[in-house]
């Protein structure tokens, strides 16, 4: 209901003087002043105010007004100065009582342009534009941000299975037992709960025996491998070789921290120790249990091959970004229990629950824990501490194991799908990795840019990454299709709309089963 008028204007003032003795009035509101407006003409100047700031877009269309109490608290005056101020605004039109909803702006007055609470989305970006030059350091943002009808990125698990439910009721659980000294600054190595958690996770999972102690709690691992650069550079080392085909997010964060990335083939057995060797570097960043892109396990003859190379003064930064993602294999142990004092050890819960947490952890040798704490202490203090502790819990409970068993399933049915649709419609196309993972690599005999084939995809409503993106040395042309995202029905029209897209480049020429 609009709101009542108001009070006479005297005794408003009287009023007013006596509070102005005790305190200065003003509000954080629209930065008003009411030692501004004129003696007597106070409703009118806060009229006039609040009317300027919806012409010039400061209040837009949708935003709501103080209480009228609230504001006249905060401006030592009378209730019915406010009243009345939004009374003149209500009979121009410009704004409306919503009952419980308050006071809300609707109109602009004429000739004025205004901000919306939810303004119109910017122009999408051109069909193709991500793969229009070099990957720069937004490309997959700007990926991201590209509308299109099925996104066969990888990277991303089955975000529709997540277990709200359970976090809802491990969050009450946590909120319950919180005291108030617990919503303080916590500790920046992680709380001790998910610490604990992590340790007897990685006990379980990963045949890692770590002490609680050892875990270092971080945003993800891109900033896992952020610090640990960090910490590199300071203890001398310039240079992380890194796999190719490799992850292009990884070689960008490290990077980022200025090191050298000299790339090292990936064969079928992993990575090439030899030529590891050859570049003469002191660390190296591995992806041994599922490598991206290709999907390959490191070998044992390459894992004896790699612990040699590490005990002569080498460091492995080991990615375990998706392990847990196994369908048609063993469990594939993690490199850290090898050798310990020569493996930085990290993971995360992005392929596990979802990327917007922004969790994972570090096991490091000893020799740089502390460098690690220090880095993450003086980033940004530790990670919110309300997530962690609801992440413990479904830890602790067994629901993250239920979780992913869940998840096995249906990303196992769509990798599938998947599989069949390339079949059918790229029965020229050679598969990688379906073993585990969350997605597929395929690649092609015939020379053609796969960007372009990535962009004739895009033009066709089908978000995918070319392998190009992931590689710094010759290698066939080919894509990095995810699956467990997508619907078994989107997956197979997604991959015929490439069969589509390759048809339509002048380079290849498709051949067809025999």
């Amino acid at each position: 209901m609009p709101p009542p008028c108001c009070h006479n204007g005297s005794v408003d003032r009287s009023k007013d003087d006596a509070l102005n003795r005790t305190k200065t009035p003003g509000s954080d509101f629209l930065q008003l002043n009411i030692g501004d407006a004129p003696a007597g003409g106070r409703a009118e100047w806060l009229a006039g105010r609040l009317r300027r700031a919806i012409a010039d877009g400061r209040l837009p269309v949708g935003s709501r007004l103080p209480a009228t109490r609230v504001l006249a608290g905060e401006l030592r005056v009378s209730r019915g100065v406010v009243t009345e101020a939004y009374q003149r605004l209500i009979e121009d039109g410009h704004i409306a009582g919503r009952g419980r909803n308050g006071t809300v702006v609707v109109a602009a007055p004429v000739g004025t342009t205004t901000a919306t609470l939810s303004p119109p989305p910017a122009a999408p970006p051109a069909p193709g534009a991500p793969f229009s030059g070099a990957p720069g350091p937004e490309v997959f943002e700007t990926l991201r941000a590209t509308p299109a009808r099925i996104d066969l990125s990888p990277g991303v698990p089955d975000l529709t299975a997540f277990p709200r439910a359970a976090w809802l009721r491990a969050e009450r659980a946590v909120l319950r037992d919180l005291s108030a000294s617990d919503f303080g600054y916590g500790d920046p190595r992680g709380t001790p709960a998910l610490r604990l958690a992590v340790a007897n996770w990685l006990a379980r999972n990963r045949g890692i025996k770590a002490d609680p102690g050892d875990v270092l709690i971080v945003a993800g691992t891109a900033q896992a491998f952020g610090l640990v650069a960090r910490v590199l550079r300071r203890d001398g080392i310039e240079a992380v070789a890194v796999e190719d085909p490799g992850s292009l997010g990884a070689r960008q964060q490290l990077g980022s921290e200025g090191l050298r990335t000299p790339p090292v083939r990936v064969d079928s057995a992993g990575v090439r120790v030899d030529e590891l060797r050859a570049t003469g570097v002191r660390a190296v960043l591995l992806t041994p249990a599922h490598q991206f892109p290709t999907g390959v396990v490191l070998t044992g003859e390459r894992r004896r091959e790699l612990m040699d190379w590490a005990r002569s003064g080498g460091l492995v930064l080991e990615d375990d970004y998706d392990s847990e993602h196994r369908y048609d294999r063993p469990p594939v142990p993690a490199l850290q229990p090898m050798l310990p004092e020569h493996v930085c050890y990290a993971g995360s819960v992005s392929k596990l629950l979802a990327p917007a947490l922004r969790t994972g952890w570090v096991v490091a040798p000893a020799r740089y824990r502390e460098a690690l704490v220090t880095a993450k202490r003086f980033t940004d203090l530790g990670n919110a501490a309300l997530p962690q502790l609801v992440l413990a819990r479904l830890m602790e409970s067994g629901e993250l194991e239920s979780h992913l068993r869940l998840l096995r399933k249906r990303h196992r049915r769509r990798r599938d799908a998947m599989i069949e649709a390339i079949g059918r419609h790229l029965p020229q196309a050679v598969v990688h990795g379906a073993a585990a993972g969350l997605h597929l690599t395929v690649t092609f005999d015939d020379e053609f840019d796969d960007t372009d084939l990535a962009a004739a995809s895009l033009t066709r409503g089908v978000k995918v990454q070319p392998l190009s993106w992931h590689t710094r040395l010759p290698h066939r042309p080919g894509l990095v299709l995810g699956y467990a995202a997508t619907t078994t029905t989107l997956i197979g029209e997604g991959v015929a709309a490439i069969g589509d897209g390759l048809r339509s480049l002048s380079g290849p020429v498709p051949r067809t089963q025999a």
